[in-house]
C-alpha cells in the first residue's frame, strides 16, 4: 500500500512539472492577464462616463420639465384667480 502511495504521489509530481511553465512563461501570462485587467478597467472607467453623461442630461431634461409644468400652473392658478374675481364681482 505504502509503495503504491509513494508511487502515485511521484507520478502526480512529474505529471506536475510537466504542466508547469517556465519562469519566462509565467511572467508573460501575468504580463497579458494584467494588460488584460487594465484594458478591462479602461473600457469600464468609459462606460461608466457614459452612462453618467446620460444620467446628467436625462435630469436636465426632467428639471425643465418640471419648471415648464410649474409654470403651466402657476399661470392656471392666475387664470382661475381672475375668473373667480370676475364672478364674485358679477354677482
Amino acid at each position: 500500500m505504502r509503495i503504491h502511495v509513494a508511487a502515485t504521489a511521484a507520478l502526480a509530481a512529474l505529471a506536475l512539472g510537466a504542466a508547469a511553465c517556465t519562469e519566462a512563461e509565467q511572467d508573460k501570462a501575468q504580463t497579458e492577464t494584467n494588460e488584460a485587467a487594465a484594458d478591462t478597467g479602461s473600457a469600464i472607467e468609459e462606460e461608466a462616463a457614459q452612462v453618467g453623461s446620460a444620467i446628467a442630461a436625462g435630469a436636465g431634461e426632467v428639471a425643465q420639465e418640471i419648471d415648464e409644468s410649474t409654470d403651466r400652473l402657476a399661470e392656471e392658478a392666475d387664470e382661475q384667480k381672475a375668473e373667480t374675481q370676475t364672478d364674485t364681482k358679477g354677482n
